[in-house]
């Protein structure tokens, strides 16, 4: 293997919330209206969460990727909001979303140990409702000095399991997609690397018995270290 991608929500950091955020909608709008100083109204909660229903992608899988401003802006039409007050409102929902997310411990020391032996890394991850990658990557900051390309769906402008995203990776890397591993959590990621015609290797923390056709399955990373 020449370069090793990895998911990371669930791969390298622990996220605490559900896969699924529509539950949570409400809560976090009004987390956003107390933060800010602001008020919405019902129908406004109510908009809300049929625009980000939409573009919920565990109801309505899709593989193109949407900016945040794309979806904000089409929350905020024809509401009582200030649209200069996007950004801050795009920062306050996503934080609420993030809080307690922490990296997991060995994650560093794999990394560094793989930079050691000369094989190139990545991460390709899919960002909820376009969140920013100033938020989705803050999540591995102290991370990123060993990440050769800290990618995400913004970047890429596909969602796994298109192969798009692994593809770019590997021409970026100057390298072909069979040299490749990429690591994940969900059967979206062993599927995304089989259509690009990389090693798929599941992280599977809990031990419960998944299928998803994996060419490897590790615990956690220090096990990955070994397949190397």
């Amino acid at each position: 293997m020449k370069a090793i991608v990895f998911d990371i929500g669930q791969t390298l950091t622990f996220y605490p919330v559900p896969l699924n955020w529509s539950k949570l909608y409400r809560p976090a709008f009004e987390s956003v209206a107390e933060k800010l100083g602001i008020q919405f109204t019902d129908e406004e909660y109510e908009h809300f969460g049929e625009v980000l229903t939409r573009y919920n992608t565990r109801i309505n899988p899709r593989e193109k990727e949407y900016s945040s401003d794309t979806i904000f802006t089409e929350m905020l039409e024809n509401t009582t909001v200030n649209t200069p007050l996007m950004h801050d409102i795009k920062r306050e929902f996503y934080s609420f979303f993030r809080t307690d997310t922490k990296v997991y411990p060995e994650a560093e020391d794999v990394l560094k140990k793989i930079k050691n032996m000369g094989i190139l890394t990545a991460t390709l991850s899919d960002v909820p409702y376009g969140m920013d990658n100033e938020y989705a990557l803050e999540d591995i900051g102290h991370l990123i000095k060993y990440i050769d390309l800290p990618f995400t769906s913004n970047d890429t402008g596909y969602r796994k399991p298109c192969k798009e995203g692994l593809l770019m990776i590997a021409s970026e890397f100057g390298i072909d997609s069979s040299e490749i591993a990429f690591v994940g959590d969900e059967s979206k990621d062993i599927v995304c690397a089989h259509n690009a015609g990389t090693k798929a290797v599941l992280i599977n923390r809990t031990g419960e018995k998944k299928d998803f056709g994996q060419d490897i399955e590790i615990r956690d990373l220090n096990e990955l270290v070994g397949y190397l």
